[in-house]
């Protein structure tokens, strides 16, 4: 895996925010769990739902952050929960499925795959399952996408690809997309799992699978979406032919794209960055540098881009310039940072991120409170929740 040395964190935080109030910004609460949190919230009426490696399922008041429930899943909890009628799905790395009641955390079913994988310590998440209405549509790591009915947890039907799924299915007017490690993006009929098209990525020498980690993003018939292989793509949902690719030399791309009429916004693993895109011609509109990578999605809220880094902090920036405007500092962040970082921004004298010592240097990389979901924010609040590998959840109002 390549790493870009250039680290000027603390310098841009001066240049485009206070630097007295960066990162200052406190929560209205906090629910601490033990384990890390890189999965996405959902939320329904006054409860938010979210998981945990410590393999519990958790259901908390959002006003207060009090719990509600919680619901042993003997693995971790790596993928996003669906909400769909009265029950909550989620899966664990165990490659189980399970259905629990919303309001109780009761089991109802269960589906057990053909097992779980993961090819790498950068391997972070599971596939989140989607659903049409009757049916839930999840990946696993035995490589098979599933299709299965959502009131008892039967199989319908289940297509195997070349490699682990662990990107998010995306459902659309019957027709799913998903990317799978074998570097291709399938498009399929939901109904019977029929194969409509695939679409190969470019690969790299480093990297010739170019292998797809996470979901894919659709807007206006264009299908969006990043690789292994250094590239974000955007295909023509239609056909699977490609519209046009950006080579972001030296680093996978995996955070999930987000897209509006205009814009695709993303961040990068090893050059640090976050882009703004033209959404039809892929030329770059601006590019944010920043002191860690991004693998998160992110979420647009008035006029700003809000989105997670590994470096523990919670960005927002202004949508038409790149500018930091807003940010908040995990609890991992302001205990942990000098394990990495220097006061001047750069990694510590000795810290190797992709050395002989790499795996300790990612642990401490996670302590600082890596946000490797993405945000959850409420639009008629302005509340936004996220977890964080410091093992909380976190409840922020912006401002």
């Amino acid at each position: 895996m390549y790493y870009a040395p250039s680290l000027i964190f603390i310098i841009l935080s001066l240049l485009c925010c206070n630097q007295s109030t960066f990162g200052q910004n406190k929560p209205l609460w906090q629910f601490k769990t033990q384990g890390a949190i890189v999965s996405s919230p959902a939320i329904h009426e006054n409860t938010i739902y979210f998981g945990s490696a410590d393999g519990h399922l958790f259901a908390l008041n959002r006003e207060n952050g009090v719990e509600i429930w919680k619901y042993k899943t003997e693995g971790k909890v790596h993928g996003s929960p669906l909400l769909i009628e009265d029950l909550v799905i989620v899966n664990n790395s165990l490659g189980e499925l399970l259905a629990l009641e919303q309001a109780s955390g009761k089991l109802k079913w269960k589906f057990i795959s053909k097992g779980e994988k993961r090819l790498d310590m950068w391997d972070y998440y599971l596939s989140s399952p989607v659903s049409d209405g009757k049916h839930i549509f999840w990946g696993s790591g035995d490589g098979h996408l599933y299709a299965l009915d959502h009131s008892n947890g039967k199989l319908k039907w289940k297509f195997l690809t070349g490699g682990i799924i662990h990107a998010r299915p995306l459902y659309h007017e019957g027709k799913l997309y998903i990317g799978s490690f074998d570097g291709y993006m399938y498009a399929l009929h939901a109904e019977q799992g029929e194969l409509i098209w695939k679409f190969k990525t470019v690969g790299d020498a480093y990297f010739p699978k170019g292998e797809i980690q996470r979901g894919a993003t659709l807007q206006n018939g264009t299908l969006y979406f990043g690789s292994r292989d250094f590239n974000v793509y955007a295909l023509d949902a239609t056909t699977g032919t490609g519209k046009w690719n950006m080579k972001e030399r030296g680093s996978w791309v995996v955070s999930l794209p987000l897209a509006d009429d205009q814009y695709v916004y993303f961040g990068t693993s090893d050059t640090h960055a976050f882009y703004c895109f033209d959404a039809q011609t892929g030329e770059v509109i601006w590019k944010r540098h920043l002191g860690m990578r991004v693998y998160g999605g992110a979420q647009r809220y008035q006029d700003r881009i809000y989105f997670g880094c590994f470096d523990g902090v919670l960005y927002g920036l202004n949508r038409a310039n790149g500018k930091i405007e807003w940010s908040f500092a995990t609890e991992g962040n302001r205990q942990n940072r000098q394990e990495v970082f220097d006061e001047s921004g750069n990694f510590r004298q000795g810290f190797e991120l992709y050395g002989a010592d790499m795996e300790t240097s990612e642990q401490k990389i996670l302590a600082m409170g890596s946000i490797l979901g993405t945000p959850l924010i409420d639009p008629t609040n302005g509340i936004i929740y996220f977890g964080s590998t410091d093992g909380n959840f976190y409840a922020v109002r912006l401002n």
